[in-house]
């Protein structure tokens, strides 16, 4: 059996995973054993299969002899990753279909190996028509969910169709030069020096977008914490902190640890740092960013809605809130949230995301800033939270506006700033700033 046979036996169970309900995060472990090449075919197999998994399990459903026809879930994953490979990658279609068919006996499923075989044959004959099929419905044709497609129409009445193809595109790939270390001019003039591509930049060649995503290893000083990989929109975070020498800042659901970090390579004389997350896998995640990057601040494990658990009741004078949301603004990162998220976790967020604001805000000293981040498109985890927040607590003020200047391209009205996926290269994002006033 092939080398590649076996690559896409792997992707199929890893998309049946995440069809199942995993995240594709956790269901993609790739075998230390793999060369380069088959590591970049299974990931490139298995997150354009998932990207594209609601448009091809229609064209699939469209060629089965009997409506509803039932399949084994690994057989099913197997014929999307082959038709993936047939409508979305340059692999030469006989490699596509024999290396599939072989997959099929691979996973133990020998007796549909005819079936996957007659399948994808059958698409090769009749693509155009069967694409045409299902693309008459704008859900099935940008493979998302009906109602997602529905909610971004209703947020986004003039750019949900942009914002829909945006989010199938491969992600660009942003890096965040270390002032502390290097500053961005040079690291550019050094990456330029050695063939490198910058397709774009940001604040002063600090935010620096290549023109091809590479594995961490091959950027220079990488481990020396001279350079992190963030999008464009996660950099304006620490930006819109405005954080100053002394200030005692809270980062709140911190991890992985990104904008803990830039946080404090912009500003080096931050009087004390807490980051807090809820998660001891996580916050790991955090400590071992800070180590790379050469930088400190205090840890702590905590749910951050438990005030009374962890705080010592001194205020802070900046907070950073970066809310666990449904991430639809980075779908294009993370296509599984197409498959796993359900309209009814859409209210539980943003239930979440109100308490922890207002938890937050209890906890920041008057005149302090309070940056509320979010990587939903969804108005109702992101405006929605901060118009019912400003119309409750009468000190808040939003200073959004004034404090975005030229540092993205965003969308009215607010309050806040909405990024739309695909806007400047960023993903999708928003953000409030709020300052508290003295009543």
């Amino acid at each position: 059996m092939s080398a590649s046979a076996a690559v896409r036996a792997h992707a199929a169970r890893v998309v049946a995973a995440v069809v199942q309900g995993r995240s594709l995060e956790t269901a993609l472990v790739i075998d230390p054993a793999m060369n380069a090449q088959e590591r970049g075919l299974l990931r490139a197999l298995v997150f354009d299969s998932v990207r594209w998994y609601l448009r091809l399990d229609a064209m699939l459903a469209s060629m089965l002899s009997r409506p509803g026809q039932a399949m084994k879930p690994e057989v099913r994953a197997l014929a999307i990753v082959g038709l993936c490979q047939l409508m979305y990658t340059n692999i030469p279609t006989h490699a596509a279909v024999n290396e599939t068919v072989t997959a099929a006996k691979l996973l133990g499923h020998a007796r549909a190996a005819g079936v996957v075989n007659a399948l994808l044959r059958r698409c090769l004959r009749e693509r155009a028509s069967l694409a045409a099929k299902v693309d008459r419905d704008l859900a099935t044709r940008t493979a998302h969910p009906a109602w997602l497609v529905e909610q971004l129409a209703r947020d986004w009445p003039e750019r949900h169709r942009q914002i829909l193809d945006a989010n199938n595109e491969r992600p660009p790939f942003w890096i965040r030069v270390n002032r502390r270390k290097v500053s961005g001019r040079q690291y550019r003039r050094d990456l330029e020096a050695r063939g490198w591509t910058i397709a774009a930049s940001l604040f002063d060649d600090e935010a620096l977008l290549l023109d091809r995503a590479v594995d961490v290893a091959e950027l220079p000083g990488f481990s020396e914490g001279l350079v992190s990989v963030q999008d464009a929109a996660a950099q304006l975070a620490a930006r819109l902190l405005q954080a100053e020498a002394g200030d005692r800042v809270l980062d709140a659901c911190a991890a992985p640890g990104g904008k803990t970090g830039h946080i404090l390579e912009l500003q080096p004389e931050i009087g004390d740092l807490l980051a807090v997350d809820v998660s001891a896998e996580r916050l790991a995640r955090v400590e071992d960013n800070l180590r790379r990057l050469g930088l400190e601040a205090r840890c702590l494990r905590a749910d951050v809605a438990n005030v009374a658990a962890w705080w010592d009741g001194t205020p802070f004078d900046r907070i950073l809130l970066d809310v666990p949301c449904s991430a639809t603004g980075v779908i294009r990162r993370h296509p599984d949230i197409k498959l796993l998220r359900r309209p009814e976790d859409i209210r539980a967020l943003s239930v979440k995301q109100a308490e922890l604001l207002r938890f937050c805000w209890s906890l920041l000293r008057p005149g302090g800033r309070l940056v509320y981040a979010s990587c939903s498109a969804l108005r109702a985890e992101t405006t929605g939270v901060i118009g019912a927040f400003l119309g409750e607590f009468a000190e808040a003020r939003d200073q959004t506006e004034p404090s975005f200047g030229s540092l993205g391209q965003h969308s009215g009205p607010g309050p806040g700033a909405r990024i739309a996926a695909g806007s400047a290269g960023m993903d999708g994002f928003y953000y409030a700033c709020l300052e508290k006033g003295s009543g």
